[in-house]
């Protein structure tokens, strides 16, 4: 049930001051402190004092009711559609993912969010197109910063082509606006060959440093193509060479701002450096890892994770154990040296097995996009095996690959035990269980 304004109590912890003030399931907030409360935004700005009152509905009727905690406890509320309606995008973008999907995956994944709430509260990309003055103005007042804000390209007519949208040309107004109101935000750059990549590239790069310190980062990330992509004559993906000239840029533009600002400022995707067949920059080059969740850094992480978990593996198991780790064409590189290292082990016997993705198309490489049916056709050669692990990018919420199939079915289609693991740790772990 989605409200046109408040929020719906689905749940009252017992004994907090919510429940002690006599507020339950089904009752809708309004308001606190005299301000209406849209969503979970404004609920929890608002709730920030330690005395409130709160003004509830309850079975069609309205009341306020006097709420005091310790400081910084929680109310004890959880609510029902948090955010209410979801804010769809507008935008007709080239390089859409969403428009190049196969019929028949859940409804879900076929919703276009462009929701600046989300983008504070969960780091969704937005292109700021959807925001009236109203939403600017709120994100000023509440102070939602950081946001992660998709530029693609900072002239006006190219980020108006790439999005097919009037309004995309006004982004340097809207993140000016944004950076003197001291709101934050990372920046991605979704870069189509021969489009948004070389001088305009460097345009969006030089015009995003000016408004530092309010870009926090700039990620450069190349376009995703699987074979149901609406243009085919106009996008294409990188090839290894253009991917080694776009990380020399790169690399020119971090010793830049290294020297000028203190901090590389702009990160390349590791597709990038897999593409191009280059080594990722080192630890320190990642400053904190800004854009962890956009696939900048994700295998240097990795890898030092791996290298701690390595140094504590035991020379050999009790008994002989067949392990068979599945990656997509992007990753097999990365987990290459995984598999070596465990073949050092006695009585383990570790495999690799590369798996195309037939779901999307050859084009489309990621582990994280594979579906369950990829995997079951994949990994015919597991038959035997002890253990079989799978990137746990592969999953959604609920163990469910991107074509329904879950987790438990995979291991009933391969007949064989599969798991996820959800980091090195749990990856060495599970190779030596009996």
């Amino acid at each position: 049930m989605i409200l046109s304004e408040g929020l719906l109590v689905q749940t009252v912890e017992p004994g907090s001051p919510a429940a002690v003030s006599g507020i339950g399931p089904a009752d809708v907030i309004l308001a606190v402190n005299g301000e209406a409360v849209l969503d979970i935004i404004d609920y929890q700005f608002l709730t920030a004092e330690d005395s409130l009152t709160i003004r509830v509905q309850s079975g069609g009727l309205e009341r306020e009711v006097r709420v005091d905690r310790e400081e910084g406890r929680d109310l004890g509320l959880g609510f029902l559609e948090p955010f209410g309606a979801t804010r769809r995008c507008a935008n007709r973008c080239l390089f859409c993912f969403v428009d190049q999907l196969p019929s028949g995956l859940r409804p879900t994944l076929y919703v276009k969010d462009d929701d600046f709430r989300h983008s504070f509260w969960y780091g969704n990309f937005i292109t700021l197109t959807n925001l009236a003055g109203r939403d600017m103005e709120r994100i000023i007042r509440r102070r939602l910063s950081p946001l992660y804000i998709s530029v693609h390209a900072t002239d006006p007519q190219v980020r108006t082509r790439l999005m097919d949208n009037p309004k995309a040309g006004a982004v340097m107004d809207q993140l000016r606006e944004l950076a003197g109101a001291g709101i934050a935000f990372h920046a991605q750059a979704v870069l189509c060959p021969g489009i948004n990549d070389g001088e305009v590239l460097a345009g969006t790069v030089r015009d995003l440093a000016g408004l530092y310190p309010a870009l926090a980062s700039l990620a450069v990330v190349p376009v995703g193509l699987s074979r149901y992509s609406p243009r085919p004559e106009v996008l294409r993906t990188f090839t290894p060479g253009e991917a080694g000239d776009l990380l020399a840029s790169v690399r020119s533009w971090q010793r830049r701002f290294r020297a000028t600002l203190g901090e590389p400022l702009v990160f390349a995707s590791d597709e990038f450096y897999l593409l191009a067949g280059q080594d990722v920059p080192s630890k320190g080059l990642y400053g904190d890892f800004p854009q962890l969740e956009n696939g900048v850094g994700l295998v240097r992480v990795f890898r030092e994770a791996w290298r701690r978990v390595a140094a504590r593996l035991p020379a050999g198991l009790p008994a002989p154990r067949r392990v068979v780790l599945a990656t997509g064409v992007l990753g097999a590189p990365v987990l290459q040296l995984v598999v070596e290292r465990l073949n050092r082990i006695e009585n383990l016997n570790a495999e690799l097995v590369v798996v195309e993705n037939q779901l999307f198309g050859g084009h489309v490489t990621a582990s994280g996009l594979l579906g369950g049916s990829d995997l079951v056709q994949g990994l015919d050669k597991a038959a035997g095996a002890d253990l079989v692990l799978i990137p746990p990018a592969c999953l959604r919420a609920g163990a469910v690959f991107l074509d329904d199939l879950t987790l438990e079915g995979l291991g009933e289609r391969l007949g064989t035990r599969v798991a996820a693991p959800e980091d090195v740790s749990a990856l060495a772990r599970l190779v030596q269980e009996s």
